[in-house]
């Protein structure tokens, strides 16, 4: 049956998310059974917010968040920024020692970040933390506000330029521990939607990607209008490392690599329930 009311959609203005959704939004492609009202771009950790009090019907989440709404929201199958290779980075300023990492004072993007979680997976120790907007997170290191920070989006590409070094790639660092793709964002939607909507909505969002690739480039006003890094090489690698095929569906290593990390989430008390996913 059709939702019979426009649902609400939110997803970060990020050049992998405005690649996958824009399609979809200029109605390239168009679910069958739902709607959606006029999306809403914001900032993830805003949304993860969000997410908390139920805001919006379909949503962009860290896979961090994921864990603590399991009980309203369920994953859809695609959608989703999960990898190898694109982690986030804990960075410092050029020639600073990384020693005592726990007592250093860390800046990281929102506390329901996957970059926040993986951060106190790795090094449980680092208590010292100051949640700021991901784009503000190197310039707070060079002008010594924070000792370092985990960096995420665009910054992964810009950082070596403004002279800051990595510390540790906690995407790799994932990889290594467990063999398993790093899941960092998905999108979900309201548990009190039909299966068939929420299906409905996965299909639309793969076809939206599918649309993506086989039109390069035409996306590329409504994704340079929101991104903040304007840089065309920095846009394109921005989007080849964090659309793949897991995008368009998680499948099951997908699906396996994103219960070990709620279960590792589990693990330190951060999540108290094991609500099925899907």
């Amino acid at each position: 049956m059709a939702e019979c009311h426009p649902l609400s959609l939110g997803f970060s203005p990020c050049p992998n998310d405005t690649y996958i959704f824009n399609g979809l939004v200029h109605k390239h492609v168009q679910p069958q059974l739902v709607r959606f009202a006029e999306p809403v771009l914001e900032d993830v950790e805003t949304l993860n917010e969000w997410a908390l009090r139920g805001c919006l019907d379909v949503t962009k989440l860290s896979f961090h968040a994921l864990g603590h709404v399991l009980p309203h929201y369920a994953l859809l199958g695609s959608g989703a920024a999960l990898g190898r290779g694109c982690g986030p980075l804990l960075i410092t300023g050029k020639g600073r020692v990384p020693r005592d990492l726990g007592r250093w004072t860390i800046a990281i993007p929102g506390r329901l970040t996957t970059a926040a979680l993986l951060l106190q997976l790795y090094h449980p120790a680092c208590a010292n933390l100051v949640v700021m907007r991901f784009d503000r997170i190197m310039e707070a290191i060079l002008r010594g506000e924070v000792d370092g920070g985990v960096i995420i989006h665009e910054s992964r590409f810009t950082y070596q330029g403004l002279g800051l070094q990595c510390v540790q790639d906690l995407g790799e660092w994932w990889e290594t521990s467990t063999g398993l793709p790093l899941p960092l964002g998905c999108i979900v939607a309201r548990r009190s939607l039909s299966v068939e909507a929420r299906d409905d909505i996965s299909a639309a969002i793969a076809a939206s990607i599918d649309w993506a690739a086989s039109h390069p480039g035409e996306a590329l006003p409504y994704i340079r209008h929101y991104s903040q890094e304007m840089d065309s090489e920095v846009v394109t690698s921005h989007i080849d490392l964090y659309v793949n095929a897991f995008s368009r569906d998680l499948g099951e290593e997908g699906l396996c690599a994103v219960r070990e990390l709620l279960r590792r989430g589990r693990a330190i008390g951060l999540f108290s329930r094991d609500d099925e996913l899907l």
